[in-house]
């Protein structure tokens, strides 16, 4: 649909209306009682959550292009069918396949809205392209339901409509915004070991204490399905991740500039990563069904 008809057919006055930026990518602007939000059709990607009387949840760069067919910093990328750097080094014309995959960076299509309580629910839904064909994936059908209200929940449903298993990763790579990464921790992961892909993928036993912030961050905590928790006091909020049918967890805040991220932003963000990849990678059967959930919640403190 173009942004006429979607406007036409799932526009809800005073709660959901559709814009295009100057670039070209349509939007949903969601303003509830409860909440506001913002999502992109380009990936599903949601970019921005704020609760009545809270500060903006999701972290999204200053300095990020939106542009058609570029990955968006921030907010919520759902990483599909693979995690990180493709590992196929000759998927396609002798090349990989784009990082984390190709749902993060075509069109979604918005399938249905309802509008239950104070909650908006909105569902989009992906399925093979020219692109997802070329990287060897051509018998799946994605549905991404998102509940905005005071929480935010995030589903991910990945169907294999083939006569053979599919192996795949998946995550949904929330930025969160923080006052100062160096005056927050996260609880949760106390007893899980990680691989921490900033020395060189070095498995590192459990650190049997809470998550502080010192440097170059990038870890991969496999064979979790615990819920984490984000504590940052110049907030005065904790921020709860509860997740179901995700076995990995992913913390990352690179501690320096990027291209797509200006040099003083590191200290405002931090990944924690609902997700299921490398040891935890998912081989789904035919004509099944996987669901991978997020739910977060916000307490002042």
């Amino acid at each position: 649909m173009d942004l006429t008809q979607l406007n036409e057919h799932f526009a809800l006055p005073g709660i959901l209306a559709f814009h295009q930026t100057p670039t070209g990518l349509i939007y949903a602007d969601v303003t509830t009682p409860q909440a506001k939000a913002t999502v992109y059709l380009q990936g599903a990607h949601i970019t921005d959550w704020q609760p009545a009387g809270q500060r903006p949840i999701l972290f999204l760069s200053r300095k990020t292009d939106l542009l058609p067919g570029k990955p968006i910093r921030g907010g919520v990328p759902i990483a599909f069918p693979w995690f990180a750097a493709d590992k196929n080094l000759t998927r396609f014309q002798g090349k990989p396949g784009p990082s984390h995959g190709f749902a993060r960076i075509q069109d979604w299509t918005l399938a249905f809205v309802a509008l239950s309580g104070d909650d908006l629910h909105l569902t989009f839904t992906l399925g093979p392209s020219q692109m997802s064909r070329d990287l060897g994936f051509d018998n799946f059908a994605l549905a991404y339901q998102l509940t905005i209200g005071r929480s935010l929940t995030m589903r991910l449903t990945v169907a294999n409509n083939a006569t053979t298993p599919l192996v795949f990763e998946e995550a949904l790579h929330t930025y969160y915004h923080v006052i100062d990464v160096h005056e927050v921790s996260v609880t949760g992961l106390e007893p899980t070991s990680f691989i921490d892909k900033t020395d060189n993928m070095r498995e590192t036993p459990a650190a049997n204490a809470l998550l502080t912030f010192t440097g170059p961050t990038d870890r991969v905590y496999e064979n979790t399905a615990a819920t984490c928790i984000i504590h940052d006091p110049l907030a005065k909020r904790n921020t709860t991740i509860a997740k179901t049918n995700s076995n990995t967890t992913v913390v990352f805040n690179p501690w320096k500039e990027l291209p797509d991220m200006a040099p003083d932003e590191w200290h405002e963000m931090l990944c924690v990563e609902t997700v299921n990849a490398a040891a935890n990678a998912i081989t789904l059967a035919p004509n099944s069904t996987h669901t991978m959930q997020a739910h977060i919640t916000i307490a002042n403190i």
